[in-house]
């Protein structure tokens, strides 16, 4: 058979060449696709048909994908975290050298001397407003210790600086990968206290937006620099603007242009430049189409924002993959409707995230349609498909 795959937004060929004819037809927004593969779209409703079995973001963020309407669907969204976090920390650190140095004010100084008998003396004349802080021993403070956090962490040290961080939600690999000499803040509001530059790395949801406000910037360190490469929402602009205006905050370096922040002294806004490297795009890219097939061909789930990871061994060409929520009494229901067919398991794994729940079932021989029907009609149940092995497929 073969896999229709919709694409929104240029992605690298690296990615794209991974899906191998005649398996695959991928094209441009493809009509009755099996999957959806974008970067910054953002996919509406009425673009998703009904025949979409998977949904795949080359970047880390899923903010501009319903991944909840998705899984009320039983369609998983997959992201490529970690894929770029090299681009962007790099770029975190450039935006601390700006923000040390004072180099885009100082820059446009520059630009603005005309040509005359007296330019250099307005140049010497001018750079002591200019005038910076070197790294060593300063203090950067992280919000969000993931991928991205802990690598901007790891530079940070290299550099001299003081490094604490605050991420109740860290991973067991993220927390064993960061560098022991990072301080864990208990709050916020510490890390805001206590730090010259503060960069911040969470997802947008709804308990990260706005989550830099008022409130918190008041009892910022005077003269801190702000840095946000996450999104543009978990930082409310109003308030870093008054912030600036009263002097406490120094500058804000930001990612994501706005008509708000446009033409304010402070403010450096950069056209969304964190993953934009030829490296990063063709990580992302080859990431997530790697996970696609492997959910196409196998069932297998990784790094999905809203599905459990889930891998078993294919021991049979009788495979079954089943979405449904984590309820009780959800695969014994499963398991009584194949028995009652006359159906023989011959391996099963289930898996559960939050209200989501994901099965993998080899059977020793076909499940007819109707058998499929009968389990689709499960009250719980969210999808169901059978998945026949790829001859020759590329894995």
């Amino acid at each position: 058979m073969a896999y229709r795959v919709a694409v929104y937004n240029a992605i690298s060929a690296s990615g794209l060449g991974r899906f191998a004819a005649p398996h695959y037809a991928v094209g441009k927004a493809l009509a009755d696709a099996d999957a959806i593969l974008l970067r910054s779209h953002a996919l509406q409703l009425s673009e998703i048909p009904a025949t979409v079995k998977a949904i795949a973001r080359a970047g880390a963020g899923v903010n501009n994908i319903p991944v909840d309407e998705m899984s009320k669907r039983g369609v998983p969204v997959f992201n490529a975290p970690g894929a770029n976090a090299n681009a962007v920390k790099e770029l975190v650190i450039a935006a601390v050298l700006l923000a040390a140095r004072n180099v885009v004010p100082a820059i446009g100084y520059v630009q603005s001397l005309a040509a005359s008998p007296d330019f250099e003396k307005r140049v010497e004349d001018g750079k002591k407003q200019f005038a910076g802080v070197e790294l060593p021993g300063r203090t950067l403070g992280i919000i969000g210790l993931g991928a991205i956090g802990g690598l901007v962490a790891e530079t940070a040290i290299r550099l001299g600086m003081k490094v604490t961080g605050y991420d109740p939600e860290i991973t067991v690999d993220n927390a064993w990968r960061l560098p022991g000499s990072v301080k864990r803040a208990a709050s916020i509001e510490d890390v805001l206290k206590s730090s010259d530059f503060v960069t911040i790395h969470v997802p947008l949801n709804n308990h990260t937006r706005h989550m830099i406000g008022r409130e918190r910037l008041a009892v910022a360190k005077k003269g801190m620099a702000l840095l946000n490469f996450s999104r543009d929402a978990v930082v409310d602009e109003e308030a870093v603007l008054a912030s600036i205006a009263d002097k406490r905050l120094r500058a804000y370096i930001c990612d994501f242009p706005s008509p708000k922040l446009q033409g304010h002294a402070g403010v450096v806004t950069l056209p969304h430049l964190g993953a934009s490297t030829e490296e990063a795009e063709e990580n992302c890219a080859v990431m997530v189409v790697d996970q696609l097939k492997a959910f196409l061909e196998e069932g297998s789930v990784a790094n999905a924002v809203n599905f459990p990871s889930v891998e078993m061994a294919r021991e049979s060409p009788h495979r079954i993959a089943i979405a449904n929520a984590n309820v009780p009494n959800m695969v014994g229901q499963i398991s009584t409707t194949m028995a009652q067919a006359g159906l023989n398991i011959h391996n099963m794994v289930n898996k559960s995230k939050g209200e989501m729940a994901y099965t993998l079932v080899d059977l020793d021989s076909e499940a007819a349609p109707d058998l499929l029907a009968r389990i689709a009609h499960i009250p719980g149940v969210l999808s169901i498909r059978a998945i026949p092995p790829i001859s020759g497929s590329a894995k």
